[in-house]
């Protein structure tokens, strides 16, 4: 875990049923790898598991104070940015049926490129059941993004 990451009430991972947590050191620039983390309508080109992806007023850029919606996983969500840094960090909170999640993302400088960090936090019977039937399957997608970022 990272404690760079800003937990709302009952996600932090000590408070959430499901934890998961990748990261990847890139000799990417931070501001590429914000450009494509941001360009949510273009997330379904570099992230195979995200879908339908609207950005409510339009647009294609994540904000701060973003309302969006978009598939993952098969699941509906409604999401809103919570936390809106510029090439350092964001994060949402994604609800949809039987599911609450909080995910976050760092984007963190280095002498080479940068290190990115998703971290995510979910609770409800959709998420523990999906965990419990595919334990793995998150990090495994979340890995794909991350690297997706990085290329």
């Amino acid at each position: 875990m990272d404690e760079a990451i800003r937990w709302p009430n009952g996600f932090a991972p000590g408070e959430a049923p499901i934890h998961i947590v990748n990261r990847l050191e890139t000799t990417t620039p931070p501001a590429i790898v914000w450009r494509r983390l941001v360009d949510a309508a273009g997330w379904p080109a570099i992230y195979a598991n995200a879908h339908d992806v609207a950005i409510e007023g339009g647009g294609a850029d994540l904000f701060a104070g973003a309302h969006f919606t978009w598939k993952t996983f098969g699941i509906a969500l409604r999401s809103e940015v919570r936390e809106f840094e510029p090439e350092t960090r964001i994060a949402w909170l994604a609800t949809g049926i039987g599911v609450r999640a909080y995910h976050a993302w760092l984007v963190i400088p280095s002498a080479t490129g940068c290190t990115i960090v998703t971290e995510e936090t979910q609770s409800g019977w959709v998420a523990r059941a999906g965990r419990l039937l595919f334990p793995t399957r998150m990090e495994r997608w979340h890995q794909k993004w991350i690297e997706a970022l990085a290329a």
